[in-house]
């Protein structure tokens, strides 16, 4: 057991100095403390006696694990990487650092921080100032920095920092995708930066395009109905980053008598994402509904710099924004832009795509902007204590940002809910004020009427968004799933439909995971624990069962023209993504990217009258379909010789991880195969493929007379310091597919081989 003594005076004061400045902080409690629990891989379990001493703690055992993360990430949402790191360097999203730091100086502005801080509950002011006194003692007690984050950039938190980080959160999933359409929109005749900027749109497109795939989710939820046991049961598999901000961090939190909560938690955050107490168990998968649309403005036509509504001329609101900017010889040098707004929003400006010309401009209005929410709803979910409590917060609050909920609980009830936040604009808003050329990827709607302003409806928790009432909800006793697409089919035997696009989409394929995971639910027999891990770790691929066969037929009908090597690895392969599986896999995921483009490829297409068997093998029998399969088989072994991979080439020698200067192979593979245990994984060295994204917080809970039953493991583990004992042990057991038990209760958290006590005390 470690016990820790109070700080002294001193470094008491100094912090307190350094959280003074900030207006939000509020004076300490008379008595802060918290208990931290480590068990196998240095999970902490965090008991504390309120509020305050839960964050307290949490933000402590935070700092140990993932101190130069947060301090990175708090760097970003302040927009100070100009200021330490220079402009021109890329943060992890790919943006260059003064971008950035001009986008997010603009959305965290001290209005908005101050007036986010207001509307949050007592409870949760005390989580956030806990958090920060936390993380500023474990800040204070260490000696040196670890080198990843050894700079003048880090510095004691105040209670603003974690407001700002939240901030970012919620607009991940709207406006945070346009920072470089919104930093450079720029009046007509004054473009000559767009040059310079066109890299970077075109990764912040292809940046959007990946958005789904990695922040993606799988989830099931298994009713009393469908239970070997009749007891429900939940598969939580998010697919989110490694590495950034969005880095889940596993802990138990308890407060004796109001909470205790085990699960995951996004970084900066001081209550559990997905996860599961005594009673309840959820996750969240990443929503196809829109969080934000785009206005469509018609400009005055003796000046671009004002808009028509209603027939009236308006200027456009101008915000500038300046950020220090470190110079070549270290000095720091202030520049400024200025952003440009509407009554619907900021522009944004994507050349080619969003133009402003002296004709028109686009605004961009994110619903989730205005979700002051979202950390009572999670806190509301963590304490419920049945399904029909937390459906109830959540009709109620209205804070999930741009996820749906699935949840179970011991009653044996399956609950799935897409009540995200979504701005309302219904069928006939839409046929009204939308241009149906534009389609629907995008919403865009006529800025020069008041009447396309989003509706307000009183029932709902938001000015403009849709109320809780009219979204999809769908309870059941067999099973509700969801793998990113729309509501529609979380279970055929109930389809969701008849909502605004803006919501959800029926009648629209669906993707290679639904399609799997409806495959396995829809086999006759109870389900059990085992049957949901294998979901994932079987790493069966999909579409390999839907094309396959045509595949080889090619090769075999073509002996003399197509690649021998690569038939005989396809002939060969498991139609698996383990790490045994062999060059098979390499050659069908090169295949398919080429095939996917070709037109009439599939012999059956989509039917909505069959999406769970639709569209489905190869057109071979079509020649130019035939001649693409034998083009695409020569550019693949034309591939892998350039990559130096040999015919006996393992996948687990192809993907993995490094940290600390080891290597960690990877199990799983892309999800537009149909592979669950989808891996998000960018080119490396000598053709091997670094894991960026997927898997990552993976639990399974079922319950019994003594709660729940949990077992799970953090892919890429608790701590992303190298140096870290905990840097990659959660690691080496997923990759050998070893699940964990969670332990729980008090009696299983003592009873750990590696338990280790901290007492920390304010």
């Amino acid at each position: 057991m470690i016990i820790f003594r109070p700080l002294s005076k001193a470094c008491v004061a100094g912090l307190c100095v350094g959280l003074s400045v900030c207006a939000l902080a509020q004076t300490p409690a008379k008595d802060v403390s918290a208990d931290i629990r480590r068990t196998t891989f240095g999970v902490p379990h965090i008991q504390a006696a309120d509020e305050r001493g839960l964050g307290y703690g949490i933000g402590y055992a935070y700092a140990q694990d993932n101190l130069c993360l947060l301090a990175n990430e708090v760097v970003t949402v302040n927009g100070e990487r100009s200021k330490y790191f220079g402009p021109d360097a890329l943060t992890l999203e790919e943006r260059d650092n003064l971008s950035s730091d001009i986008f997010f100086k603009w959305l965290n502005t001290p209005q908005s921080v101050d007036a986010f801080w207001q509307a949050q509950t007592p409870q949760v002011r005390d989580l956030i100032e806990g958090y920060v006194a936390g993380y500023n003692r474990q800040l204070s007690e260490r000696h040196g920095l670890p080198a990843q984050c050894d700079n003048a950039s880090v510095r004691p938190l105040t209670s603003r920092d974690l407001v700002k980080l939240t901030r970012r959160l919620l607009v991940e999933g709207g406006v945070g995708q346009f920072a470089q359409a919104l930093v450079g929109a720029t009046p007509p005749r004054a473009t000559a930066q767009w040059a310079q900027h066109s890299k970077g749109f075109a990764v912040a497109e292809q940046r959007m395009q990946r958005f789904a795939l990695e922040r993606g989710s799988n989830a099931v939820a298994i009713g009393s109905e469908r239970s070997k046991t009749g007891r429900a049961m939940l598969l939580a598999n998010p697919h989110f980053p490694w590495v950034g901000g969005m880095r889940f961090y596993e802990m138990q939190l308890t407060i004796p008598g109001k909470l205790d909560v085990m699960g995951a938690a996004l970084p900066g955050l001081p209550l559990i994402n997905i996860g599961f107490n005594q009673h309840v168990a959820w996750t969240h998968t990443v929503d196809t509904s829109k969080h934000f649309t785009l206005y469509r403005l018609a400009l005055d036509p003796h000046d671009p710099t004002r808009y028509l509504l209603d027939g009236n001329s308006y200027a456009l609101q101008e915000h500038t924004v300046s950020v220090e900017v470190k110079q070549a010889d270290g000095s720091l040098k202030p520049q400024s832009r200025v952003i440009y707004s509407s009554v619907f929003g900021p522009i944004v400006q994507w050349p080619g795509k969003l133009d402003w010309d002296d004709n028109v401009a686009f605004s961009l209005r994110d619903a989730n902007l205005g979700n002051d929410r979202v950390l009572q709803q999670w806190y509301a979910m963590n304490q419920a204590d049945s399904v029909d409590a937390l459906q109830a917060s959540v009709n109620k609050i209205q804070g999930i940002p741009w996820v749906n909920t699935l949840a179970v609980d011991d009653k044996g009830q399956a609950l799935y809910m897409n009540l995200s936040v979504v701005p309302y604009v219904d069928q006939a808003k839409l046929a009204a004020c939308s241009d149906p050329r534009v389609g629907l990827e995008m919403i865009v709607l006529d800025g020069s009427r008041s009447a396309c302003a989003w509706t307000v409806d009183a029932s709902a928790a938001q000015h403009g968004i849709y109320p809780a009432s009219q979204l999809p909800q769908l309870r059941r006793k067999d099973y509700v799933q969801h793998s990113n697409d729309s509501a529609w089919m979380a279970n055929p035997l109930a389809p969701l439909s008849g909502f605004s696009p803006l919501i959800s989409q029926e009648g629209q394929p669906l993707g290679p995971r639904a399609r799997f995971a409806l495959q396995r639910l829809s086999q006759p027999g109870a389900l059990g624990v085992s049957d949901l891990q294998g979901m994932v770790m079987d790493n069966r691929v999909y579409l390999a069962g839907q094309v396959m066969p045509d595949l080889l037929e090619v090769c075999e009908g073509e002996r003399e023209a197509a690649p021998a090597a690569v038939c005989a690895s396809l002939k060969a392969w498991d139609q698996q993504a383990n790490l045994d599986s062999g060059m098979g896999l390499v050659h069908f995921q090169h295949l398919m990217a080429q095939l996917f483009e070709v037109p009439d490829v599939w012999r059956v297409s989509f039917n909505p009258a069959d999406p769970q068997h639709t569209p489905r093998g190869l057109n071979i029998d079509h020649p130019a379909v035939r001649q693409a399969v034998h083009d695409a088989l020569k550019a693949s072994a034309a591939q892998v010789a350039q990559a130096g991979l040999s015919t006996d080439t393992t996948w687990g020698e192809i993907q993995g991880v490094n940290s600390g200067g080891q290597r960690t192979p990877i199990h799983g593979g892309p999800a537009v195969l149909g592979v669950y245990n989808a891996m998000q994984s960018v080119p490396g060295e000598g053709g091997q493929q670094e894991v960026v994204s997927g898997t990552s917080y993976l639990q399974t809970v079922t319950f019994d007379e003594q709660g729940p039953q949990a077992q799970g493991m953090l892919a890429f583990s608790i701590s992303s310091d190298p140096a870290s004992k905990h840097a990659r042990d959660q690691t080496r057991a997923f990759s050998k597919k070893q699940w964990q038990t969670l332990p729980f209760t008090e009696a299983q958290i003592k009873a750990d081989p590696n338990y280790e006590l901290t007492h920390i005390r304010q």
